[in-house]
C-alpha cells in the first residue's frame, strides 16, 4: 500500500426506538455529501484500489453512493471494523494484499480518528493538522496519507464537507 485514505462514513439518521446503532441509514444529506466528496477525491487523483468496509448499514451506504467516482475498486466487508479502536484498525490495514496501491477504509469515529492522528503524529505532520484532526472529524470526512517504504505514514490531505463548495484542500 502505497496510500491510504480514512474516510468517515456520511451523515447518518437518529437511532430510532428498537433500532440497533449498525442499522442507522444515511440521511438525504449524508448522501449528498458522500456524493461530493468522493467526486472531488477522484479529481484530486485519490482513487481507491481497495475498499475496506464496515458491515453497518451508514458505511454500506456511504460505499454504495461512493462507487460511481470509484468504479474500478474492489471491496471488502469486514466485520472487525465497526467500534473498532484505532490499534484494531490497524491491524486490519496490515492484513492488506501488496498488490493494492491506493486503499480506503470506511469506517467510524473515534477510532477512525484516533487512527488519523496517530498517523499524522507518527509522520511527524505540523501541529495545525495534528490539532485541526484532533478536533474535528465530521461525516463525509476524508485524510489521506502516503505510505513510505517502511510503512510510515506522511499527510497527504484533509478534505472536510463544509470545504466542497469552495474547492478548499487544507
Amino acid at each position: 500500500m502505497n496510500r491510504l485514505i480514512l474516510f468517515r462514513h456520511a451523515k447518518t439518521a437518529p437511532r430510532a426506538p428498537g433500532q440497533g446503532d449498525i442499522d442507522r441509514p444515511l440521511t438525504e444529506r449524508g448522501i449528498g455529501d458522500c456524493i461530493a466528496m468522493t467526486q472531488r477525491l477522484a479529481r484530486e487523483g485519490l482513487v481507491p484500489d481497495l475498499v475496506l468496509i464496515s458491515p453497518s448499514l451508514r458505511t454500506r451506504q456511504t460505499w454504495e453512493h461512493a462507487r460511481a467516482a470509484f468504479p474500478i475498486a474492489r471491496y471488502q466487508v469486514i466485520d472487525a471494523i465497526y467500534g473498532a479502536a484505532a490499534e484494531e484498525l490497524s491491524a486490519v490495514l496490515t492484513q492488506v494484499p501488496s498488490r493494492d496501491d491506493t486503499v480506503m477504509l470506511i469506517g467510524h469515529n473515534p477510532g477512525l480518528q484516533e487512527l488519523a492522528v496517530n498517523l499524522l503524529i507518527e509522520g511527524s505532520a505540523s501541529a495545525h493538522h495534528i490539532d485541526q484532526l484532533e478536533t474535528r472529524f465530521p461525516t463525509a470526512a476524508a485524510a489521506a496519507f502516503l505510505i513510505d517504504a517502511e510503512g510510515r505514514a506522511v499527510f497527504d490531505g484533509m478534505f472536510m464537507p463544509r470545504d466542497l463548495d469552495r474547492e478548499t484542500l487544507l
